[in-house]
């Protein structure tokens, strides 16, 4: 009943009738990791109708996650030298923009590099779905069996009309992730609007082929949810051996809700600069597959990244991947500012 939104839009189209069907799949490990468990190698987590054939494996974030080792949100597959080398690059090359962003924001270099290589590696893999399919798709036919995101969608899909209308965009030409995400940052089209800068100062916001609108956009993102400049992303932290008091530590999930002080009261131990530290923390979990989970005293610092990509894995990905692209720049470039 609501297509005619989209006819509205662009007078003269016809709303078309989809010739592919596309299934989103996922691993049955990366299911149990989901809470979902099943006897299949692979689950159809949700189509996509298109009017092209397109085989796009899922390149995506996983492709730097995988670099890390467990213990820091990846799977523990060795680096991939060349993507490594390849986050050294970027860095160098945009040294310029990624200090003028820590300038303006507080957002540290290594944390912009961590992220959009965790997202996109630099911009080598965006997603190549239309983002109006994709959007009108889960705006009007979201998977069954899933938590319900149609309004979520329908809001994107809105936010994606108005930004091709305001950058000059034509919408079926668009491309980005299944989920409608777009350019080197993968914003979605409400974050494009909203945090999206013309850092390079050309009368657009670019995310797809401008690294300063990207660095700058990246940071102003993490500024606006709350990145408090100079403090750290996390701590070094020994979990209550009581789980009654862990689990009074763990109900607020990533949101900092604790002073230091009621850390050390509810059995944790923390080191002496996660002592003094200013304001309020969070005990993460994260799993380790069949390992024992790890935890972290997350920061401020640390919520801000996961207001970008919400689970905690990814957040603990870019933390993990920034310092160790730094220990190679700075030798050249000096530190961060």
């Amino acid at each position: 009943d609501e297509l005619p939104v989209l006819v509205r839009w662009f007078e003269g189209i016809e709303p078309p009738v989809a010739k592919y069907l596309i299934p989103i799949l996922y691993s049955r490990e990366q299911l149990a990791k989901e809470g979902t468990r099943i006897d299949a190698d692979w689950g159809v987590v949700g189509c996509m109708y298109t009017m092209e054939p397109e085989e796009t494996p899922m390149a995506p974030i996983t492709m730097m996650r995988n670099a890390l080792g467990v213990e820091e949100g990846g799977s523990g597959v060795p680096i991939d030298r060349a993507a490594y080398l390849r986050s050294v690059e970027f860095w160098r090359t945009h040294e310029r923009w990624l200090k003028q962003a820590q300038e303006m924001y507080g957002v540290p270099p290594e944390i912009v590099v961590g992220i959009v290589g965790v997202e996109t590696l630099y911009g080598q893999h965006m997603g190549n779905f239309r983002v109006l399919d994709a959007l009108a798709t889960l705006s009007f036919d979201f998977p069954a069996g899933r938590k319900d995101r149609t309004a979520f969608f329908r809001d994107e899909l809105a936010q994606f009309l108005v930004m091709c209308r305001s950058e000059g965009l034509d919408p079926a030409e668009v491309r980005g992730s299944y989920a409608g995400a777009m350019g080197m940052p993968q914003f979605m089209p409400s974050s494009w609007n909203r945090f999206a800068v013309d850092f390079d100062g050309d009368g657009h916001a670019d995310l797809h082929r401008s690294a300063a609108d990207v660095i700058g956009s990246v940071a102003h993102y993490l500024a606006e949810f709350g990145w408090q400049r100079g403090q750290p992303t996390h701590y070094e932290v020994s979990v209550p051996a009581d789980t009654a008091q862990r689990a009074v530590l763990l109900g607020p999930d990533i949101r900092p809700s604790f002073s230091p002080q009621e850390f050390l009261e509810l059995g944790a131990a923390l080191p002496e600069e996660a002592q003094r530290h200013p304001g309020k923390l969070a005990l993460v979990e994260l799993q380790n597959g069949e390992a024992a989970p790890s935890y972290v005293a997350g920061t401020e610092n640390f919520y801000a990244i996961t207001r970008y990509s919400s689970p905690s894995y990814p957040a603990r990905a870019v933390i993990a991947l920034g310092p160790a692209i730094a220990a190679v720049v700075a030798p050249v470039l000096g530190p961060s500012l």
